[in-house]
């Protein structure tokens, strides 16, 4: 036969009582001579009625055939089948004493037509009622999804609505398949044989009596024992009991946890410290890694300066790489600490998730909870070795590697690199941007001006490699020499005249004749040639000053010859001080 309707509980989980079917020993409890029963069911006149259960007794099993005398002037069959145990036994023997369902007292043949399995459901919608009106617990398995909720087996079929199903709303029911559970029930219907079930109603019951009693005793800094009901990015809430605590995920480890899901899944025991409870709100805030000593406590202990440790990276950032060197303790590897030679800017492509890595203690900072390591001082610094081998004064030859807008990289070797700033490639051009006379890839000699192995760095310079042709122009030339040069550009304001060696000086617009001048490019053009005379020197500025205008007056008054015989003469620039010029221009 069907599954019975196994239990009827009471509020909570007190077991009120069971359905169970009526068999020959229940029988034989209430009437030990079945022989004597049936002398009774014959000897007597019983007003039968149809639809109603009746006992009778089995007088004969005949084959698939279970005949029954119900005290009526015919026996009834029943199909053994209806008499078969959950495990497949055949559940009835002759002489037995049970109960049917009086279906027709006489059909055509005149046979008495009863049935077994009806008498059972009979009982067990009696079962159910008396659960519906007295407010108690049935216990049923989940047979399959229908729409708009579950059918359930409790004897009979009923159903399980979805919005029913828990106390929170649950969106797929495929888990809730083939699983038993305690539910109310909430609406009964006999004749269009309906029964609509409350799992959620039932859990609610429970909680509330385990929500009372949980909640007093709960107590700050108390262990507790729960259960995982749900995860989010943020924590997981555990079921204590009818009530639900917050255990965030800063509260699970002292180390890196990227998710709750790394340590705890929905259905896991977990005993956990309650950190905070409102008793107004019923709010519990619990804590996992509380249980556990916090590590930071004692880290400089475990892990001393300079000392060398191994560690697996955890996290990759651009700046550079957690390293864990133990359960709940961190070290940063910064990009600057992981190579010697190599300009890192960003970890990753250096190390990946996963690695083990050699590093050495720089930092520790327990109060903040951090720890600064080194990867490139499990070698040693190359950079030591460099300062023996370029020392200031030197002339190398290199690769450019890098152009920017301060100065050009000048590749020396694998790893080594020199800096010529911008300023550094001429004395007297003015070079705005060192792309302006190099690019990548070019060969270029220059001189070592300093070197700071510590630091990783290394100067170097073009226009210190020849003299300094400001130095020995100013330290060659005074005020009132007679110079000349050739216009090398015009402005409203004057004219700058190339003395040769990449040096100019301005002569003024007032400066350049003696009479008036009001547009300067109708009366001189570049590349002319002219004789003047210095009126001005400022070596800190590297500034001269020249006029045509004085020099005339000066031939005026007869001087002109002594002014000629004290006139220096000029070599031609090259291209390598026309850099310097324009260099110190800047």
């Amino acid at each position: 036969m069907s599954k019975l309707l196994s239990q009827i509980k009471g509020h909570g989980s007190k077991q009120m009582g069971r359905i169970m079917i009526l068999d020959s020993a229940q029988i034989e409890d209430e009437t030990p001579d079945s022989n004597e029963f049936l002398t009774a069911l014959q000897g007597e006149s019983r007003a039968l009625k149809e639809e109603e259960v009746v006992r009778g007794v089995v007088v004969e099993i005949r084959g698939k055939d279970v005949i029954i005398d119900i005290g009526y002037k015919g026996s009834g069959t029943v199909n053994i089948d209806e008499f078969n145990n959950p495990d497949g036994s055949v559940g009835v023997a002759q002489g037995d004493v049970v109960e049917v369902l009086l279906e027709h007292l006489e059909d055509a043949n005149g046979n008495v037509r009863i049935s077994r399995e009806r008498a059972e459901k009979m009982k067990i919608w009696d079962e159910v009622e008396k659960a519906f009106r007295a407010n108690l617990t049935v216990h049923g398995v989940v047979l399959e999804k229908v729409k708009g909720g579950l059918a359930v087996d409790i004897g009979i079929r009923a159903f399980l609505p979805g919005s029913q199903v828990d106390t929170k709303p649950v969106r797929n029911l495929d888990p809730f398949l083939g699983k038993s559970f305690d539910m109310k029930v909430i609406k009964v219907n006999r004749r269009r044989g309906n029964i609509v079930l409350s799992r959620k109603l039932f859990l609610e019951t429970v909680n509330a009596s385990l929500k009372e009693e949980t909640l007093a005793g709960l107590e700050e800094g108390k262990l507790v024992e729960g259960t995982v009901k749900n995860i989010t990015e943020y924590g997981a809430f555990v079921d204590l009991g009818g009530v639900d605590g917050l255990l965030h995920i800063t509260d699970m480890s002292w180390g890196r946890l990227n998710h709750p899901s790394e340590m705890f899944q929905v259905g896991d025991k977990v005993e956990v410290a309650i950190l905070k409870y409102d008793k107004e709100t019923a709010r519990v805030s619990l804590g996992y890694k509380q249980k556990f000593p916090d590590p930071w406590l004692t880290v400089e202990e475990r892990f001393p300066l300079q000392a060398t440790v191994k560690g697996k990276v955890v996290s990759i950032t651009d700046y550079g790489a957690f390293v864990e060197l133990e359960p709940g303790v961190e070290g940063l590897v910064h990009v600057s600490e992981m190579s010697w030679t190599k300009k890192v800017k960003s970890a990753k492509g250096m190390v990946n998730l996963g690695d083990q890595v050699e590093a050495i203690i720089l930092q520790v900072d327990p109060e903040n909870r951090r720890i600064s390591l080194g990867m490139k001082q499990i070698t040693p610094n190359p950079w030591l070795a460099i300062a023996e081998k370029y020392t200031p004064g030197m002339i190398v030859t290199g690769i450019v590697r890098n152009v920017t807008e301060y100065g050009a990289f000048i590749e020396l070797e694998e790893g080594i690199d020199g800096l010529i700033h911008v300023s550094d490639f001429s004395w007297t051009k003015k070079i705005k941007h060192p792309g302006e006379v190099c690019k990548k890839g070019d060969e270029i000699t220059a001189k070592v001006l300093n070197l700071d192995p510590l630091a990783q760095r290394m100067s170097l310079s073009v226009k210190h490699m020849g003299p300094n042709v400001w130095e020995t122009f100013f330290e060659t030339h005074h005020v009132g020499d007679m110079v000349n040069g050739h216009i090398a550009r015009l402005t409203d304001f004057g004219a700058f005249v190339d003395l040769g060696e990449g040096i100019e000086g301005l002569v003024h617009i007032s400066e350049i004749s003696k009479n008036r001048v009001e547009d300067i490019t109708k009366e001189f053009q570049p590349g002319q040639d002219l004789a003047m005379k210095i009126v001005k020197l400022d070596p800190v500025e590297r500034r001269i000053g020249l006029s045509v205008k004085q020099l005339l007056l000066d031939q005026e008054r007869g001087d002109y010859d002594a002014a000629k015989t004290n006139a220096p003469s000029f070599k031609k620039a090259t291209l390598a001080d026309a850099f310097n010029k324009a260099e110190r221009e800047d």
